[in-house]
């Protein structure tokens, strides 16, 4: 009787340990909010006018990300199958602190104040090549992966020639490297915001009080789907780790 006891206390300590060593770790290396909305059909003049709202004090996008964030960690982490280094661990980092990140632009589209990072994180740019994510993995060896977070958020046309509205859609975006920093794992999803803001002559009123609260609509969407959608999509990646 003794001897079975023993048997199975040392296989349940057998399994814990072996579930343990399993659980794979992941280090968010950029967390961040694309500032400067898209615009691409809408031409120069939206172009010109969405520049002015990223330089406006008044369209702060601090709140957003904050929210954002903080529902990524509290709540769409929990159904990770993989565990997420603490971000502490990671924005403490003195070989992070010190890593200047290829591609950071000062001009042009990817200019410093477009992009808006939470707290303590690189900003960790869409670039092609691996250069980056190999340099961050050697940072945080310890992990199994890396992976990249940011939104960003785009005007979509509902209408029809120079008629109709504006809505604001919100993008998440996703990317989880492994080891050999090949990509594993990557998504692209989104929402609209349920106001809208009008056309006049083709062009959109993109002043920030139309178009913040359009922005906070937009990712509350987004993040409402994400809550349903994440572990689904998550699942799939961590085989790949």
């Amino acid at each position: 009787m003794k001897k079975r006891l023993i048997f199975g206390m040392l296989f349940s300590l057998v399994l814990s340990i072996t579930g343990y060593a399993q659980t794979k770790k992941v280090a968010v290396v950029t967390f961040y909010a694309v500032k400067k909305i898209g615009v691409a059909d809408f031409g120069a003049t939206a172009n010109a006018a969405v520049t002015q709202l990223v330089d406006d004090p008044d369209f702060n996008m601090s709140p957003l990300l904050q929210n954002f964030h903080d529902q990524f960690f509290n709540t769409y982490a929990k159904d990770f199958t993989f565990q997420l280094l603490p971000e502490a661990e990671v924005t403490g980092n003195t070989d992070y602190k010190a890593y200047a990140p290829a591609g950071e632009a000062t001009s042009g589209v990817f200019k410093d104040n477009y992009n808006l990072p939470y707290d303590g994180y690189k900003i960790i740019l869409p670039l092609a090549g691996k250069q980056n994510e190999k340099a961050l993995l050697k940072i945080f060896n310890q992990a199994d992966g890396i992976m990249k977070v940011y939104i960003d958020f785009d005007l979509v046309k509902i209408g029809f020639g120079g008629m109709g509205v504006v809505k604001v859609k919100a993008n998440c975006n996703i990317a989880m490297y492994n080891k050999a920093g090949d990509k594993v794992f990557s998504v692209s999803t989104d929402a609209r915001s349920k106001g809208s803001s009008p056309l006049i002559a083709g062009v959109p009123v993109l002043k920030t009080d139309k178009i913040l609260p359009m922005c906070e609509s937009a990712l509350a969407e987004l993040m409402t789907n994400l809550q349903k959608d994440m572990p689904k999509m998550i699942k799939k990646a961590e085989a790949k780790l």
